[in-house]
């Protein structure tokens, strides 16, 4: 989109309702009907990778039905996403449920054809296997990424049953291929038991720095915002939320729940600290709606991509501006 076209935005609520019609995300128009966009957002129904609970791959389109209720300006970031930017539905990545290798390699390959067009991604889970094939895909593009993981596991895992691809193991390969830029890597939300004390110490040699949830709520949200943007600079940043970095009050639907995680207040919050780095494609998994209740997840997952969304937006139009 050139700076003097005018970015396509959501169906008008007030003509109308939020309930009728398909559900795109935050009822954007779908990337077919743009033509492109700077910031694509794409559903990855896949969740072979996952060592507990399955359901993630009916996460993107749960995300979809909870942003129904999204609305075009963000009060938060002062700012309307959807007129800085042409954001649209890119649909989903149709994947191989019956072999991860051959799925990381269909997102692999959806993901370079996408940024190919100079969008951004933001991508809907799916497990979060998915991040390994986005991460390479995105440092094809712009070099090693620094990574803002959020997550209640640490996902720097080698093998789950001689596997090497799988929801919890995806950081580990993306250090090992040099997709990370080692000296910009963070956990945030991390906590609950372990294997065992080795899994920190591997996990500090690959570069990663933790902020356990407990440090979220000792410290508070514009703290660790602040800490994580003196971390990461002006590099590439990728950001990858897994939604059970929230504790399961705040987002039961999801497959590996662990006790004692972030509100959905502290997430967002932190995010919108981060409204000035270089975001340059995300992503919200792990959310798996047959656990949820009243949509909890999905709404806290939908306002959650929509402030990485708004970021993109508002970094995509500065640049323009510039």
């Amino acid at each position: 989109m050139s700076s003097t076209e005018t970015p396509r935005g959501p169906v008008d609520s007030s003509r109308v309702p939020r309930y009728a019609g398909p559900a795109t995300f935050a009822r954007l128009p779908r990337l077919d009907e743009v033509g492109r966009a700077d910031v694509a957002v794409v559903g990855v129904p896949f969740d072979s990778g996952v060592s507990y609970r399955p359901g993630a791959r009916f996460g993107g389109n749960a995300i979809r039905e909870a942003s129904r209720l999204l609305r075009p300006y963000n009060p938060a970031q002062d700012a309307s996403p959807f007129a800085l930017a042409q954001v649209a539905d890119g649909g989903d990545i149709a994947v191989n449920p019956f072999d991860i290798n051959e799925a990381v390699e269909t997102v692999e390959a959806a993901a370079d054809d996408l940024l190919g067009t100079g969008a951004r991604l933001m991508t809907l889970g799916g497990d979060h296997t998915i991040a390994l094939p986005l991460l390479r895909s995105v440092a094809r593009k712009h070099g090693p990424v620094a990574l803002l993981h959020f997550d209640a596991h640490l996902d720097t895992w080698d093998t789950y049953f001689g596997a090497e691809y799988t929801h919890g193991t995806p950081f580990r390969r993306a250090v090992e291929e040099g997709v990370l830029d080692t000296s910009a890597l963070s956990h945030v939300g991390t906590r609950g038991p372990l294997y065992g004390k080795q899994d920190l110490t591997d996990d500090e040699k690959m570069g990663f720095g933790i902020v356990t949830s407990a440090d979220v709520y000792r410290r508070g949200a514009d703290e660790v915002a602040d800490q994580l943007r003196q971390r990461i600079g002006d590099r590439p940043l990728y950001i990858s939320v897994d939604i059970d970095c929230l504790d399961p009050a705040h987002a039961p639907g999801t497959g590996t729940p662990e006790a004692g995680g972030m509100t959905s207040r502290e997430l967002l919050e932190i995010l919108r600290g981060l409204a000035s780095c270089n975001l340059v494609s995300a992503d919200v998994v792990e959310v798996a709606p047959a656990y949820d209740h009243a949509e909890i997840t999905s709404v806290a997952a939908s306002h959650t991509a929509y402030e990485l969304t708004t970021i993109m937006s508002r970094r995509i139009a500065e640049a323009r501006t510039q």
